[in-house]
């Protein structure tokens, strides 16, 4: 008797589980779900899978509006909704005459967040590795209008639809904690600017190169990544090409966004000639992969820190200056960008910054200026234009500082000249109406200049703004 009750509870349990598979037979990515937030004032796509050649019908609580689809032979099926100005929570109901109810959308300020370990650091640091500030910024983080978004880690030999499954949550202590520190403090500066919600959404995988983010179509361009075939049987990692486009990027790209801040380079320290040209071929492959036209791109320029201490990089007498060299040269080829400077806050010993909220201030000061017009403060760092010379004086102009420099009465010690032996000797400079004089007693000639060409050091040149300048060099030696 009691086996019987029992075999007929497990065949219920059995039918009942058919039929809620029945019943849910729209599939969304993960991304789509409660507590999400939209971007404001778009056509925002939503997209997945039901049953191939089926209707679906969206229906958005903010305007009552209806929006249809068909499922393709696939299953796959896509279309776009109008949203609102910034508010909610609303509701987005899906239906394939089974409706899929998503409650408790916000609309607001959608911002991608992706890059290596600098940027997935979470508010909680890494073990032996804080963040500066972030216990109090995490105890005082409840806020209902400020959602996160995590995609979880993952390798993939081929594109996927979908990534693995994470829910959006909402800015709390416990997961603020865990989450990215330097998308974290950038969105809740805009939320304090900007008085509407937040989505900040984590794409990022520590020790990872670009070309890990990147598409196999785009990487033919560079043939000298190895990209894995769908049949390769070679064991895949984080820095293998294309491997974290297939698992993380691909299936969010689409998602309305207003922008991405990118935090990457690290792990291509030791190609930067080759950076300078994968970097920019990467980020336009994501503009036109999400069909959002140029969208905001601003990202960080990799901080100082001594390279040879790193067991990841094998590199004999590295200087990871010209690695920032190749990140400041990308903004000439990449419209629409802005480039947060970190040369002040490197650690010799530490490639993990603990000074996030400095980085996530700048990045969220470019994108109030640039993305949001916001105006009357600075928010971008000087930059290298032009050098002249007369005799063994090079006089620098720069570009980014209206109001002139500041070494806050220091003595600026950063910079070399080098005349035609391409031979670079430490140089006296001083700042003289925006400008900067240098010279070398032992350089007769100066043909180039080199500013904080180190791999560690810690910058001493600032706009009156406070913004650093960034390494540079005049040469192409």
């Amino acid at each position: 008797m009691i086996k019987n009750l029992l075999r007929f509870a497990l065949i219920f349990a059995v039918l009942l589980l058919q039929q809620s598979f029945v019943g849910a037979a729209i599939k969304l990515p993960y991304f789509f779900s409660d507590n999400m937030v939209l971007q404001q004032q778009s056509d925002a796509a939503i997209w997945g899978w039901a049953t191939a050649g089926s209707n679906i019908q969206v229906t958005t609580s903010w305007n009552k509006a209806k929006y249809s689809a068909k499922a393709d032979a696939n299953g796959k099926w896509k279309l776009k909704v109008k949203t609102p100005a910034a508010g909610g929570p609303y509701i987005i109901t899906i239906s394939d005459g089974t409706p899929v109810t998503l409650k408790n959308v916000l609309i607001g300020e959608v911002w991608l967040c992706s890059g290596q370990s600098n940027m997935e650091m979470p508010m909680k640091g890494f073990r032996d590795q804080p963040i500066l500030g972030a216990n109090d910024a995490v105890f005082n983080s409840a806020n209902d209008q400020i959602r996160l978004y995590t995609v979880p880690r993952s390798v993939q030999r081929t594109a996927q639809d979908t990534t693995k499954a994470s829910p959006w949550k909402l800015a709390e202590p416990e997961a603020v904690n865990n989450f990215s520190a330097t998308a974290y403090y950038f969105g809740k500066m805009l939320h304090e600017k900007l008085k509407v919600p937040i989505g900040l959404v984590n794409i990022s995988y520590g020790g990872s190169p670009v070309e890990a983010f990147m598409d196999a179509e785009t990487l033919k361009q560079f043939p000298e990544l190895k990209v894995p075939s769908p049949t390769d049987t070679a064991r895949l990692n984080n820095r293998t090409p294309t491997v974290l486009y297939n698992g993380m990027l691909k299936p969010f790209l689409g998602y309305a966004i207003k922008g991405c801040l990118w935090y990457q380079g690290e792990s291509n320290n030791d190609r930067p000639k080759q950076y300078e040209t994968l970097f920019p071929a990467f980020v336009k492959q994501i503009r036109d992969e999400s069909g959002q036209g140029d969208f905001p791109f601003y990202y960080c320029q990799i901080a100082p820190y001594n390279y040879n201490n790193y067991a990841a990089v094998n590199v004999v007498n590295n200087n990871s200056a010209y690695l920032r060299d190749a990140q400041r040269k990308a903004l000439a080829k990449t419209p629409n960008s802005g480039m947060a400077v970190l040369m002040d806050i490197g650690e010799e010993f530490s490639i993990h910054p603990m000074d996030k909220p400095t980085g996530s201030k700048r990045l969220a000061y470019m994108a109030l200026a640039k993305a949001y017009g916001l105006k009357g403060f600075g928010y971008e760092s000087p930059a290298f234009e032009s050098m002249t010379v007369s005799g063994n004086i090079v006089t620098i102009k720069f570009s980014g500082a209206p109001n002139g420099l500041t070494a806050y009465g220091k003595t600026l010690s950063l910079f070399e000249v080098a005349g035609a032996n391409k031979i670079f000797r430490p140089a006296k400079a001083l700042i003289s109406g925006g400008t900067i004089v240098v010279s070398a007693p032992d350089v007769k000639d100066p043909v180039a200049v080199r500013y904080a060409f180190k791999d560690f050091c810690v910058g001493d040149l600032f706009s009156t703004e406070g913004f650093p300048l960034s390494s540079f060099r005049s040469d192409d030696w």
